[in-house]
């Protein structure tokens, strides 16, 4: 066969014009130069991580766990034979695909804004796999060695409800556990097994933890064990809403389902925290956990080895947020952080201590305090009968008082009951137009038929207008304004005329509202624009 030239020269255009759109005869560009200085810290970075993950691996263990029957929650947050994390859900109601801004701005703003209330703790999920649902499964967690006696620290979500759970170390060894000790309050939890042969992790102060601080997440994320994420510390005492004593430590290490009961470690292998939580748009990390911090955790599980149970303690007052409208009603700045005391319960050490509505908190055994979770942590962990200095505004006044907390069983907060309509009155009802609230005196039969002592003094509200100041604060129909704040302290509020004069001579007046037994909230009524 005779060559064509012509055809050759184009066979060996199109084969070169192919290798080059693939790639293969283009310049491959250096390698950025990067200093001898900066590649050894690289690489020393490097082998920190290394050197870390290395020294905590065999104090990590796996937990598988069989929830009984009654125990189960619905499986569409236990992967069978993968883990359980407790999430917080990002907005997505049409279910269309991703948030949309405004979905993720209302999350923030339900999320992060103290003003706006904690979010619904279903809104993480079910508390684990042992919330009701009625199917056998298996469920997948972590835990690391807490002491050289077997017991085994992990959070109380991955075991309640266990019918039978299975540790397993990071060289495959596998045994049986027992449960010591549970706490829901906390999410902690404490089981043992028979085998002492691996390390307890040491464990490090979480009072001295940084923001911006590197630390590593280890656990069985989706049942992968022995697995190992690095981050840094985003936030302190994070409040979430998912624990009845809270103060997280967040972080952007990767934390997936499977990681819960896992530790969090800093850069010298010592354990800071457990892994419990995560907020997330899907089903896995997006770049926010929660990790209880470590102190906290040891001083629940020290209890629960020792006594099986939790001895947390009370002073017997009821909190609010401190707003800076409240700020500002009682002679404060509006900077002021603290928190507002708006019920003090008789026979309680704080009211031995001195303690009335109206103060303002701001410090408790020698530390500040900015938000009402953080003390409430604070008070419940510490010693019952041993005294402690508290510190409070009151009337602009700093003062501060010793106080001894009690076990908390000997401080009874009366739970909310649900509420009888109240029977309409034949008195006179009064509208406040300004703030688009009806009010009446509150009788003796009203305040029975509320649940409320029959000697409370206070006007009931009959009925909000939609859209207006009270109802944009949550004021209800059947709530009792008890009282307002006036020469910077909470008054008692006695009758119609004079929340009458108050609301004409003022654009803003602060209120405190009692619905059921708690105790009340402080709100502040702004007058709208005309």
């Amino acid at each position: 066969m005779k060559r064509n030239p012509v055809a050759w020269a184009a066979l060996i255009v199109a084969l070169a014009a192919l290798l080059s759109s693939a790639g293969f005869l283009r310049t491959i560009p250096a390698a950025p130069k990067v200093s001898e200085e900066s590649q050894r810290t690289a690489k020393a970075l490097s082998e920190a991580f290394g050197a870390v993950a290395e020294f905590v691996r065999p104090s990590v263990v796996q937990i598988s766990v069989q929830k009984k029957a009654s125990g189960m929650s619905g499986l569409r947050d236990l992967i069978p034979g993968a883990p359980n994390m407790r999430r917080f859900q990002l907005p997505n109601p049409r279910g269309n695909g991703q948030p949309t801004p405004k979905d993720f701005e209302e999350f923030l703003k339900r999320f992060l804004d103290p003003e706006s209330g904690n979010p619904e703790r279903e809104q993480f999920g079910p508390d684990g796999p042992g919330g009701p649902g009625g199917r056998n499964g298996m469920g997948v967690g972590s835990g690391f060695v807490y002491d050289n006696r077997g017991h085994i620290l992990t959070n109380n979500h991955v075991v309640e409800n266990s019918e039978k759970i299975e540790v397993t170390f990071h060289d495959g060894v596998k045994v049986k556990a027992t449960v010591v000790g549970t706490d829901k309050q906390s999410d902690v939890a404490v089981i043992k097994v028979d085998t002492t042969s691996y390390p307890p992790l040491h464990r490090g102060d979480s009072t001295k933890l940084k923001v911006g601080e590197l630390v590593m997440a280890v656990g069985s994320p989706f049942g992968f064990s022995q697995t190992v994420t690095q981050g840094i510390i985003s936030a302190l005492e994070r409040s979430a809403g998912i624990n009845e004593y809270e103060s997280f430590i967040q972080t952007d290490a990767a934390i997936n389902r499977g990681n819960s009961g896992g530790p969090l470690v800093d850069m010298n292998g010592d354990v800071i925290g457990i892994n419990s939580a995560i907020v997330s748009g899907g089903s896995g990390n997006d770049g926010i956990g929660f990790t209880i911090p470590i102190n906290m955790a040891s001083s629940v599980a020290e209890m629960l080895i020792k006594d099986g149970k939790v001895h947390y303690a009370r002073i017997g007052i009821g909190l609010a947020p401190l707003t800076p409208a409240l700020a500002r009603d009682l002679g404060l700045d509006e900077g002021t952080k603290g928190i507002l005391v708006d019920r003090v319960f008789p026979g309680t050490p704080a009211e031995r201590a001195g303690m009335k509505e109206g103060d303002v908190i701001i410090g408790f055994a020698g530390d500040k305090i900015q938000d009402a979770s953080n003390f409430r942590l604070k008070v419940a962990t510490s010693e019952v009968a041993k005294p402690y200095e508290i510190r409070f505004i009151r009337e602009g006044k700093e003062r501060s008082a010793s106080i001894v907390p009690v076990a908390a069983e000997k401080v009874v907060f009366e739970g909310d009951q649900e509420r009888e309509a109240p029977t309409p009155s034949e008195t006179e009802k009064t509208t406040i137009s300004d703030f688009g609230l009806e009010v009446q005196p509150l009788t003796s039969a009203l305040a029975k038929q509320l649940g409320l002592p029959e000697k409370q003094t206070g006007l009931m509200v009959t009925s909000v207008k939609s859209g207006s100041p009270a109802a944009e604060e949550g004021i209800e129909e059947g709530d009792v304004i008890t009282k307002v704040i006036r020469n910077r302290r909470p008054q008692p509020l006695a009758s119609v005329k004079e929340f009458q004069d108050l609301t004409s001579k003022f654009d803003q007046v602060s209120l405190q509202i009692q619905r059921g037994k708690l105790g009340g909230r402080y709100v502040t009524l702004s007058k709208k624009a005309k």
